[in-house]
């Protein structure tokens, strides 16, 4: 039997203390769920369950007691349990034995019939879920876990970019307390690019549940496509309840596709289950909001949608019953922005906003920092003197350099030398046609148009 988490189990990663959920236990190193050893201990409801293992024995014309533990994920004797109350109540037809512990079964008759009328209800056929209420507790404990942010971390983390020390207190300090982080200003200066970075400051990993049950449904809360799982899902640390995964904490992104329903519960009528909403699925994480104001819905309305759950740290959600479900919300939430913040918010919304941030355009020394550790970082050596000259085309043309260029022209001259069979060089020349290659080759118009053909100042 796995030990019961003690205080001290991981007080030298610099987490507080504080007690586990109940069922949870040391495995391989850290707290984990511990496997139940009865349906009670599901803390759902055993009939569920049954339901469960039935639709999934429905999709086979043969099946084990092994096989449905392997789908539903849980011990094969609750497994064996539940198959055994089927098989009385005349919905199994067993056939022999498989291994010592296990039989074979079929579906009689009367049980196709019952997981028909089942499926009708809830097509959901994996792993069983856990109650709302075990999710809530489990994501408080581990999120009063996790390792402080520190100044160290946090530099680390943006150390990819060419920032001014200000900027990176902010950051800092928005991640290491918790709260919310509003960015704006022109678009290319990194705004997107530091609130993935400022994810990395995060450290420790998460426990989620498969699914949750809710009113007879389940809403899937893990995603292979939003979570990094650490290991093998289907084969966790022995003792281990799996029907939670270990994953690493998310780091979700909205952009433009970004809807007012997309904040809510999505029910899947093909297969008749909840999907839960980004939010949701950012539990523990960050959930970055990109390009506000770029979204298919008023950017007011948007962010209304988050005051209370901003400043309660929860969100009710709406089943297909009109059912409300209160659901925690704890994460660290992002917001970038390149259009006026009081054209895409509201005093009521930026008050509730744990801090502030304005990127600007780069100074001509930081365009030239930028500049130069792109070029080393991409292996290649540039002429003397080639940024003051790039910075006079710049304001040749009329125009105003912004903190992605460097990479995006570089890239470019990348591709040149490839293409043309050259050594890795930054010149005039190549700089020349990395520049109409990037900005168009089309009358220099500056400004916004960003178009220009004035030849670098030759040294």
């Amino acid at each position: 039997m796995m030990p019961t988490c003690s205080t001290l189990d991981r007080r030298e990663s610099g987490l507080r203390e504080k007690s586990a959920p109940e069922g949870w236990a040391t495995a391989g190193g850290t707290c984990a769920p511990r496997a139940p050893t009865g349906l009670r201990e599901c803390d759902v409801d055993p009939s569920e369950l049954g339901d469960l293992a039935l639709r999934i024995a429905s999709s086979a014309p043969q099946f084990s007691t092994d096989w449905v533990a392997q789908r539903i994920h849980l011990p094969r004797p609750m497994v064996g349990e539940l198959l055994e109350q089927h098989r009385a109540d005349l919905l199994l037809e067993p056939l022999g034995e498989a291994g010592p512990f296990g039989f074979r079964y079929a579906l009689s008759k009367r049980g196709r019939e019952r997981a028909a009328r089942l499926l009708e209800v809830s097509g959901y056929a994996g792993p069983a879920p856990v109650s709302l209420s075990s999710y809530a507790e489990a994501l408080a404990w581990q999120v009063g876990q996790f390792p402080e942010v520190t100044p160290d971390r946090v530099a680390r983390a943006v150390s990819g970019l060419e920032l001014p020390a200000e900027v990176i207190r902010t950051a800092g300090l928005a991640a290491s307390s918790g709260r919310s982080l509003f960015v704006s200003g022109p678009p290319g200066n990194g705004k997107s690019t530091l609130g993935r970075m400022l994810h990395d400051a995060l450290d420790g990993d998460l426990w989620i549940p498969h699914c949750i049950a809710v009113d007879g449904g389940v809403i899937r809360l893990f995603d292979p496509e939003c979570h990094d799982p650490l290991g093998d899902p289907a084969e966790p640390s022995r003792g281990v309840d799996r029907r939670w995964v270990r994953i690493r904490r998310p780091l979700i992104v909205a952009g433009g596709e970004m809807t007012i329903e997309s904040l809510d519960l999505l029910y899947n009528q093909a297969l008749r289950r909840y999907e839960a909403p980004m939010h949701l699925k950012a539990n523990g994480g960050t959930l970055l909001i990109d390009d506000l104001g770029r979204q298919r819905v008023d950017p007011i309305q948007l962010l209304n949608r988050w005051i209370i759950p901003l400043e309660h740290q929860a969100d009710y959600l709406t089943l297909q019953t009109g059912q409300k479900l209160l659901v925690p919300l704890l994460q660290r939430l992002i917001i970038a922005t390149n259009l006026a913040p009081e054209h895409v918010t509201d005093p009521a919304f930026l008050r509730r906003m744990g801090y502030r941030l304005h990127l600007d355009l780069p100074t001509p020394g930081r365009y030239a920092r930028i500049f130069e550790r792109q070029a080393a970082r991409s292996g290649f050596s540039a002429a003397p003197g080639l940024v003051d000259r790039l910075l006079d085309r710049y304001r040749a043309a009329g125009m105003e350099p912004r903190g992605c260029e460097p990479r995006d022209l570089i890239e470019r001259a990348g591709d040149i030398c490839r293409f043309e069979g050259r050594p890795p060089t930054l010149d005039d020349e190549i700089m020349d046609l990395a520049w109409a290659g990037y900005f168009g080759n089309g009358p220099a118009v500056g400004g916004d148009g960003r178009q220009a053909t004035i030849p670098i100042l030759r040294g």
